[in-house]
């Protein structure tokens, strides 16, 4: 039997994954870089340099971790599933608080500086995505980690969270790039169309940050990339074929 074909698939996804993580780490240097060098540092005490942290957070958080807290069930799809579950949480939660860190960072720094918060299409985007985001993992935590609802109920629910996972990192990816703009046209608009250092790199983060979700999106959406089938999610399968097609739960 020719075993190259499954090599040489295995081959692919370590490369697919391995260029994943590089995209997401760059994309958090470049902010870094961009919030330490052009913007002037970082700080706690409601400065401009507070405000700095809020854009870090956010790719790390929103971006990067979530995207990571996806990617564990490709990654590690031949293990317990009870293992990956807990990871996928426990990464969940850190973004969750780094996400929430930067949140409180711009809405302090708006306090200090008196700038109104929640007029602009980025803050209204960001704020849906981050309540959304908390909805998805306490949903999760609820339904999947320490499940409180019946296994006919999951199964109905197992499709809708993983859309809504796929979905909040597209919105996440989204909102980052109207914030980078709106940084971009309050801190240099005189010199943005000039190509400024500080715009070229901030357009190459928000190219970064749509390859980011354009190649996790493939990873998670490939079919050969999924968990093999083991009891627990044939399981659910059959549930879930009970609910929607009226079938047996014995029928095979």
């Amino acid at each position: 039997m020719d075993e190259s074909g499954p090599r040489h698939g295995g081959s692919v996804f370590a490369g697919l994954v391995g260029a994943s993580q590089v995209l997401g780490l760059v994309s958090v240097v470049l902010t870094g870089v961009w919030m330490g060098h052009y913007r002037g540092g970082f700080a706690w005490d409601g400065s401009a340099q507070e405000f700095n942290l809020h854009p870090l957070c956010m790719v790390l958080g929103l971006i990067f971790l979530q995207g990571d807290a996806i990617l564990v069930y490709r990654v590690f799809r031949n293990e317990a599933k009870r293992n990956v579950k807990l990871l996928h949480g426990i990464i969940h939660l850190l973004a969750l608080i780094v996400s929430i860190v930067g949140v409180v960072a711009v809405f302090d720094f708006h306090r200090a500086a008196n700038i109104p918060d929640m007029y602009s299409l980025h803050s209204w985007c960001g704020l849906a995505t981050l309540i959304l985001f908390c909805l998805q993992w306490v949903m999760g935590l609820l339904f999947f980690l320490f499940p409180v609802a019946s296994s006919w109920l999951r199964a109905m629910y197992l499709p809708i969270h993983v859309f809504c996972g796929l979905t909040l990192l597209v919105m996440a990816i989204g909102t980052s790039l109207l914030g980078i703009t709106e940084k971009l046209l309050f801190s240099i608009s005189s010199t943005y169309s000039h190509f400024a250092p500080e715009g070229v790199l901030a357009n190459i983060l928000g190219l970064l940050l749509v390859l980011f979700g354009v190649l996790l999106s493939y990873l998670i959406t490939r079919e050969e990339y999924k968990r093999p089938p083991n009891p627990e999610e044939e399981s659910l399968s059959v549930h879930f074929k009970t609910l929607t097609e009226g079938g047996s739960p014995t029928t095979p």
